[in-house]
């Protein structure tokens, strides 16, 4: 090899693979989820407020699943259209 090979680019990915980043996001907001939602939890038990305590709980079970099972939405919206009879191309 010379310095002329060494300074010739090299060809791109032909796609952008973003499963890495996916994941790091996932394992590295995943316990701070967790622990947030366990401290408001806490809070709303200590106070005795056990009605926002509930609202807080599906809204935090909603968003979990949302995260955590990150095609949720796809899937959720390919049933919902074919429930319709929608079709798509």
């Amino acid at each position: 090899m010379n310095v002329i090979d060494l300074a010739q680019p090299s060809t791109p990915p032909a796609t952008v693979n973003t499963q890495g980043l996916a994941d790091f996001l996932r394992k590295f907001f995943g316990p701070l989820f967790l622990v947030i939602v366990s401290v408001v939890a806490l809070f709303f038990l200590f106070t005795r407020e056990i009605t926002r305590f509930m609202q807080f709980i599906i809204l935090a079970i909603a968003i979990g699943v949302i995260f955590y099972v990150p095609n949720i939405i796809e899937v959720t919206a390919k049933a919902i259209a074919s429930a319709l009879g929608i079709t798509g191309g």
